[in-house]
C-alpha cells in the first residue's frame, strides 16, 4: 500500500508569546515540532507499511527549516520526504494550501491512500484534509480513531461522534484524518534520523515551478481569506459583594445569575 502523508511543522504551542506592538507571534528561539496530529497519522501509515507492504512519502509545506519535520519523519520509518518551499507559499489560507499540497500529490501519483491529522495546534480549522480531499475528487473519513481493517481496494474505519463512534467502509484511494485516540506514535531511530540528515537522503524539495502552478494561485495572491489581526484577548471580572442576611444574600444571588440569564 503506498501511502502520503501530509504533515506540519508548527511552533510548540506552549511556548508562543505574541508581540503586543504587532500582534504577531514572536517565533524566534520558539521550537518547532510535528504537529501532534499529523504524528499519529504517520504512526499509522507506517504501521500499515509493515502489515501489508509498500511505501511511505511525507509532504509538508513550509520554510526551509521545515526539513527538519521531514527528517523526523524519516527517523519514524517513512519512506521518501517531499518539502513543498518557495516564497510564493507563503501566506497561504487553508485555500491556498490544499490547491498546493493537492497539486503534490498530483505529481507525485500512483498512491492508495493519504493520511493527515484531524487539525494543527497553530490553526485548529481541521480544514487541510477535507479540502484536499475535495481537491483529488477522491472519498474522505475524518476523526477516525480507528483502522479496522485494509485492503487493496477499502479498508474500513471508526471515526468518533460527539456521541459515540462510526464505523465506515470506503473505497481507495481516499483520504482519513486521524484523532489522538488513534494510536502512540513510536520515537524516531537515531541512526535513522542521521541518515535522514546526510546529503544522499530521499528528500526532494519542490517549488512552484516544479508543481507547475502560478504564483497567483498559491500563497497570500491565491488565498481567498486574510488574517487582519492577531491578539490576545482580555479577560476582566468584576466582583459584586452582596451585602444583608442570608435570605437577603441568596435572593439577590438569585436576581443576579436570571438576570444574566443564568438561571
Amino acid at each position: 500500500m503506498d501511502i502520503i502523508v501530509l504533515i506540519k511543522q508548527v511552533p510548540d504551542t506552549t511556548e508562543v508569546k505574541l508581540d503586543p506592538k504587532t500582534g504577531n507571534l514572536i517565533r524566534e528561539g520558539i521550537e518547532s515540532i510535528i504537529n501532534p496530529d499529523d504524528r499519529h497519522a504517520l504512526e499509522a501509515a507506517i504501521s500499515l507499511k509493515q502489515g501489508l507492504g509498500g511505501k511511505v512519502t511525507a509532504v509538508s509545506m513550509g520554510p526551509p527549516q521545515a526539513i527538519d519535520a521531514i527528517s523526523e519523519a524519516l527517523g519514524m520509518g517513512a519512506d521518501r520526504g517531499i518539502l513543498l518551499s518557495d516564497r510564493a507559499f507563503a501566506g497561504a489560507d487553508t485555500w491556498a494550501t490544499s490547491f498546493t499540497l493537492g497539486k503534490a500529490i498530483e505529481k507525485l501519483g500512483g498512491y492508495d491512500l493519504i493520511l493527515c491529522g484531524r487539525q494543527a495546534i497553530d490553526g485548529d480549522t481541521a480544514q487541510i484534509g477535507p479540502q484536499v480531499a475535495e481537491y483529488l475528487g477522491i472519498p474522505q473519513v475524518s476523526y477516525v480513531c480507528a483502522i479496522e481493517e485494509a485492503k487493496k481496494k477499502s479498508m474500513v474505519v471508526k471515526r468518533r461522534l460527539e456521541d459515540g463512534y462510526e464505523r465506515v467502509q470506503c473505497t481507495l484511494p481516499a483520504l482519513i484524518t486521524v484523532i489522538a485516540e488513534i494510536n502512540t506514535p513510536r520515537y524516531p531511530l537515531v541512526g535513522e534520523l542521521i541518515a535522514a540528515c546526510r546529503e544522499k537522503a530521499p528528500i526532494s524539495i519542490w517549488n512552484a515551478a516544479d508543481l507547475g502552478v502560478q504564483t497567483r494561485d498559491v500563497g497570500i495572491e491565491g488565498s481567498l481569506t486574510h488574517v487582519i489581526r492577531t491578539f490576545s484577548p482580555k479577560f476582566k471580572r468584576e466582583g459584586v459583594i452582596l451585602k444583608g442576611d442570608t435570605r437577603e444574600a441568596v435572593g439577590a444571588l438569585v436576581d443576579k445569575l436570571k438576570e444574566n440569564r443564568l438561571l
